[in-house]
């Protein structure tokens, strides 16, 4: 098991500036970071790259679909070869920034709903675009781990018996689901149900509570996510994921305008021994 933390609590594009406390993590114990690829381009990846080598971390990659103007999953062509293009960018950046998994919701906008559950088409898009991009992950070395969210969030995918139906019809080995426990919590009646129906298919597990804040402190049951994740073999990536006072680049999907912790060195610290005691205490 290795222990990861995502970015976006310290900020949507990572730079010279957020060095001091990324070098805090690694002095914490934290084994790597989950960059957030949302704007940039790949130079800017490769120059994280070698300062994250430098650092002595590791690193998986997080992405979204920015607009319904670039969405994979249309039925208008053109726009499904924006969201394709868009892909192909996340791609780029990713194998740049030299990460070993590409994550997160890169199937469709956040926040943008068609008023109904995914179409047969739009599965079937989807599909496509991703194995296309598993393709590419799996010729580099790296996998594809993509996020469920929550039905307020998107209508694509949010339960892990529709992940489950997913990864079957996009049909590669290099295609697994990042479980998240924050939307889980809100999507799934019980955990370790969940994590039973997709196990064998998790490729990063999200340790998210209930408020995106610190783990530990909310309502969501983590000994029996680690005893349940557990169970099933996984021994990959367990990444922290807490949010801060609100990223523009999100803030309007996802609905976080307010600090969710007191501060990072509570958040990296407390964090941290929750997780490896957690995980331990889970064997």
């Amino acid at each position: 098991m290795q222990v990861g933390i995502n970015l976006l609590c310290l900020a949507g594009f990572i730079t010279e500036k957020h060095l001091p406390r990324i070098r805090q993590l690694k002095e914490l114990g934290y084994d790597g970071v989950e960059v957030p690829v949302l704007t940039g381009d790949p130079a800017h990846y490769e120059w994280l790259g070698g300062q994250l080598d430098a650092i002595g971390l590791r690193r998986t990659s997080t992405s979204v679909t920015p607009s319904p103007d670039a969405n994979p999953l249309s039925s208008d062509p053109e726009i499904r070869r924006r969201g394709i293009a868009h892909l192909d960018w996340i791609m780029e950046c990713a194998l740049a920034l030299r990460s070993e998994c590409v994550g997160g919701p890169f199937h469709a906008p956040i926040g943008h709903f068609t008023g109904s559950g995914p179409t047969a088409d739009e599965i079937r898009h989807g599909a496509d675009a991703h194995r296309r991009m598993a393709e590419q992950a799996s010729a580099n070395g790296i996998y594809l781990a993509l996020e469920h969210l929550n039905r307020f969030e998107t209508h694509f995918l949010n339960t892990m018996d529709q992940a489950k139906a997913y990864v079957d019809a996009v049909g590669h080995d290099a295609f697994t689901i990042m479980y998240d426990t924050f939307h889980a919590n809100i999507e799934e009646q019980k955990q370790p149900r969940a994590i039973a129906t997709i196990a064998g298919h998790v490729g990063v597990l999200h340790i998210s509570e209930n408020d995106r804040g610190i783990p530990g402190r909310g309502h969501i049951d983590f000994a029996e996510v680690f005893s349940a994740i557990r169970g099933t073999g996984y021994d990959g990536w367990v990444t922290l994921e807490a949010f801060g006072g609100g990223l523009p680049e999100l803030a309007a999907a996802t609905r976080v305008w307010r600090p969710l912790f007191p501060d990072y060195d509570t958040l990296f610290a407390e964090s941290i021994d929750f997780i490896r005691r957690g995980w331990d205490a889970a064997a």
